[in-house]
C-alpha cells in the first residue's frame, strides 16, 4: 500500500548548489539541441523535467525520510540528469533506459558530468518494468508497456525491492501505472518519487503488502 508523503512548506526554495545549477543549465542545452534534430515519433521522445524541483524533493527526501537502504533507480532515464542529481546526494545512483539513442545521451551527460565518469550513476540498457508488471495496467495502449527491450533487471542482478528510492516522470495517464508496478514489487518503506509537471513533485512511500 502506497501512502502520499507530504512535501514541506517553501520546499521549492531549497537553495541549489551553483555547481549543481550549471551542470543541470548544461545538459538542458544539449537536451534542446537534440530535440531541435529529433524526428521520430513523441512517445520515443525524452521531455525534461524540472530538474531544479527534482533536486530539492531528493534532497529533502534524503535528508528526512528513513529510507530501507542507499540505491536510487531513475525509471526511463533519457539523458539521466535525475540519476546524476541522486549521486551528488550520495546515493548509488543507477538509471535504466531502453532507447538506444537516449542511453548514448545519457552516457554523454555523464563524461560532461563526472570527471571520471565512472564516478556517476550506473546506465542500464533495458526495461525499467519488472517482469509480470504488465497486467496491472488498465490500458494496453500505455507509452510504458510499448518497449520490448529485456529487463534491465536481469542484468543489473537485481529486483525493484533492492531500491530505496525510484524516481519516475510518467507520460499522460501513466500516474497510476507506476504508483501500482512500485506498489507490487518495491520493498517495504521505499519512496517512490514522481515528476507529474510544474509545481508537481510527488512523494509515496510503501507501507506494507499490496492490497
Amino acid at each position: 500500500m502506497l501512502i502520499p508523503i507530504d512535501l514541506p512548506r517553501r520546499w521549492d526554495e531549497r537553495p541549489v548548489p551553483a555547481e549543481i545549477r550549471l551542470a543541470i543549465t548544461a545538459a538542458r542545452q544539449r537536451i534542446e539541441t537534440f530535440q531541435d534534430c529529433w524526428d521520430r515519433d513523441a512517445i520515443e521522445q525524452f521531455v525534461a523535467a524540472d530538474y531544479e524541483a527534482v533536486y530539492q524533493t531528493l534532497a529533502w527526501v534524503k535528508e528526512s525520510q528513513p529510507l530501507p537502504g542507499n540505491r536510487f533507480c531513475e525509471w526511463g532515464c533519457g539523458f539521466a540528469v535525475v540519476a546524476c542529481l541522486a549521486t551528488e546526494l550520495g546515493f548509488d545512483s543507477i538509471g535504466i533506459e531502453t532507447e538506444p539513442d537516449l542511453i548514448r545521451q545519457g552516457r554523454d551527460t555523464l563524461a560532461d558530468w563526472f570527471d571520471p565518469p565512472a564516478l556517476g550513476p550506473e546506465l542500464v540498457a533495458g526495461n525499467f518494468l519488472p517482469p509480470g508488471t504488465e497486467c496491472l495496467a488498465d490500458d494496453p495502449t500505455l507509452p510504458s508497456l510499448g518497449h520490448h527491450s529485456d529487463s534491465a533487471y536481469e542484468s543489473l542482478g537485481l529486483d525493484l525491492d533492492d531500491f530505496a528510492v525510484v524516481y519516475s516522470y510518467p507520460w499522460p495517464g501513466e500516474n497510476d501505472y507506476h504508483c501500482d508496478v512500485f506498489d507490487a514489487r518495491a520493498a517495504v518503506g521505499a519512496i517512490h518519487l514522481q515528476f507529474a509537471g510544474p509545481h508537481d513533485v510527488r512523494v509515496y512511500r510503501k507501507t506494507g503488502t499490496r492490497r
